[in-house]
C-alpha cells in the first residue's frame, strides 16, 4: 500500500486529550482516489476552493508571489478575503499548485489531503483547504512567515539561529512526530528533514509536507513493507535496505535534523573534505566523546550554551541514530529530554543574568543572533540548496538525493554498519 492509499480512519484518533481531530465524525469515510474526494465531501473543517478563487487569490498566479519551487510544482503566497469568500476574514496563505507533468503525482497530493484533513496539532502545518478542479491540483495552508529551517539553519549570510532557538525548533518538530505515532494507528512520517520543517513568524515550528506519510504497523505487524521513498542522508539505513518502515525510521530522521542542529552542518555535502561528505558517518562516532563534540559543534553559538547540556543533547541524537532501530528511543521520550533541556536552558539563563552575564539571547528580541566570522570554517560552509522539491525523488531512485556523488558510498557504508 502506497502513501495515501487506503488510509485507516482512525488514524487521527490521539491516546492524549491535548491533541485534536479535524474530523468530527468517526465514521467519515476517507477518500481513496481523486474520484472518490469529488464525488464525497471531503473533511468538514477543510475547504473546497474553485480554480478561479485560486486564481484571484495568488493575483493570477503573479511570479513575484512565489515562495518557493520544486518537482511537485510551486507555493505560492495568496490571500483570501471577502472579496473572494463573502464569509472569510482576510487570510494570508500559501498555495501549492501540483504541476502536472512533475514527479509528485495524485497519490502524494491525496495523501496530504487525507493525513492533514484529519488531524489538526500545534505542530503540524494547518491545511485549510484544497481545489481539485478537472486537471487542477491545489492545496491551502496557513501561512508559515519565516520559511523553513533550512534556510535559516544554513544560511551563508546575515543572522544564525541561536543555541535556544534550535532546541525549541528541535522540540516543536519532536512533539509534532510524537503526535503523529501516538495516534491509534501511528503514521509514519517517513520525510523528515529541515526542509520540511517549517516556522512561523514567532519561529514555531511546524511539520509540512505529508506526500510520503504512510500508516503503521497494526496488530501483531512489527512493519510496513513498502516502496523506499524519501531523502538520502535521512533515510534510516535499514529502511533502505530492507523497505521495512517503523516510526523508529523517523526518528533516525529526528536524529539527523538534531545533529544538523548542533553542527550546523548539512546531511550531505560534497563541499566539504571527501571523509566529512556525510554528516551522520563523520560525526556520530565522536558524539558519545564529551570533548570531541564541544570542538564540532557549530561555531556560531559560541557561548550560548552549557557545556553540560550540549553534551546531553549530543548523546540523544547519538541514541536516535543508533544502526539498531530497537536502540533508539521513542519520539515521547525524546520530548521528554527536549523538554528537560529547554528548562535548564531558562533555569541557567536566568542565574547567569542574575551574575550580570548574559550567555544567552533575549527571548524577546531576534531568533538570530550576528554571524560571526570564523576564518577556519569560511572554506567549508555549506552551498545553498539545489531548488529541487521537498518529496522529489531522483530518476533512478524512489530516494530523493541531493548530491548524486555522495550518497552511493555514503549508502553503501550504511549498509555495512547495519549489517555488524
Amino acid at each position: 500500500m502506497e502513501a495515501g492509499q487506503d488510509l485507516d480512519q482512525s488514524a487521527g484518533k490521539s491516546r492524549r486529550d491535548s491533541f485534536d481531530v479535524k474530523s468530527s465524525s468517526n465514521t467519515q469515510l476517507v477518500p481513496k482516489n481523486v474520484t472518490d474526494l469529488r464525488q464525497n465531501s471531503g473533511f468538514s473543517n477543510v475547504d473546497i476552493f474553485t480554480y478561479e478563487e485560486m486564481t484571484l487569490a495568488t493575483k493570477h498566479f503573479r511570479p513575484d508571489f512565489i515562495l518557493g519551487e520544486g518537482g511537485f510544482g510551486i507555493v505560492y503566497k495568496g490571500v483570501i478575503d471577502k472579496s473572494i469568500r463573502p464569509d472569510y476574514e482576510t487570510i494570508v496563505v500559501a498555495i501549492k499548485e501540483l504541476n502536472p507533468d512533475g514527479l509528485q503525482g495524485d497519490r502524494e497530493w491525496l495523501a496530504e489531503v487525507n493525513y492533514l484533513g484529519q488531524l489538526s496539532h500545534p505542530n503540524l502545518v494547518k491545511l485549510i483547504g484544497y481545489c481539485c478542479e478537472d486537471e487542477h491540483r491545489l492545496l491551502v495552508y496557513e501561512y508559515m512567515a519565516s520559511g523553513s529551517l533550512e534556510k535559516h539553519l544554513f544560511r551563508r549570510v546575515g543572522c544564525t539561529l541561536t543555541w535556544s532557538k534550535r532546541m525549541k525548533i528541535a522540540l516543536d518538530a519532536a512533539k509534532g512526530l510524537a503526535f503523529l505515532h501516538g495516534a491509534e494507528r501511528s503514521i509514519i512520517y517517513r520525510d523528515f528533514k529541515t526542509s520540511n520543517i517549517l516556522l512561523d513568524g514567532d519561529f514555531n515550528a511546524k511539520l509540512s509536507d505529508f506526500g510520503l506519510a504512510k500508516d503503521g504497523p497494526m496488530g501483531d505487524q512489527t512493519h510496513v513493507s513498502t516502496r523506499v521513498m524519501g531523502t538520502y542522508g535521512y533515510a534510516a539505513p535499514e529502511y533502505v535496505m530492507t523497505g521495512h518502515l517503523t516510526a523508529r525510521s523517523d526518528v533516525y530522521g529526528f536524529g539527523v535534523v538534531l545533529l544538523e542542529l548542533l553542527l550546523g552542518r548539512r546531511a550531505l555535502d560534497k563541499g566539504r573534505p571527501s571523509r566529512e561528505h556525510n554528516m551522520v558517518e563523520w560525526a556520530r562516532p565522536l558524539l558519545n566523546h564529551n570533548k570531541k563534540v564541544l570542538k564540532i559543534l557549530d561555531p556560531r553559538m559560541e557561548g550560548q550554551y552549557s557545556a553540560k547540556i550540549a553534551m546531553k543533547v549530543a548523546n540523544l541524537a547519538y541514541q536516535c541514530l543508533s544502526q539498531n532501530p530497537k536502540g533508539r528511543p521513542l519520539m515521547s521520550q525524546v520530548v521528554e529530554l527536549l523538554e528537560g533541556v529547554q528548562s535548564k536552558d531558562e533555569n541557567e539563563m536566568l542565574q547567569s543574568n542574575d551574575k550580570g552575564v548574559t550567555l544567552y539571547e533575549d527571548r524577546g528580541h531576534s531568533p538570530c543572533t550576528p554571524q560571526k566570522r570564523n576564518p577556519s570554517s569560511s572554506n567549508e560552509r555549506s552551498k545553498p540548496a539545489n531548488g529541487r522539491s521537498n518529496s522529489e525523488p531522483s530518476p533512478e531512485s524512489d530516494l530523493y538525493n541531493p548530491y548524486p556523488n555522495v550518497a552511493v558510498s555514503s549508502l553503501e557504508s550504511n549498509e555495512k554498519l547495519a549489517s555488524t
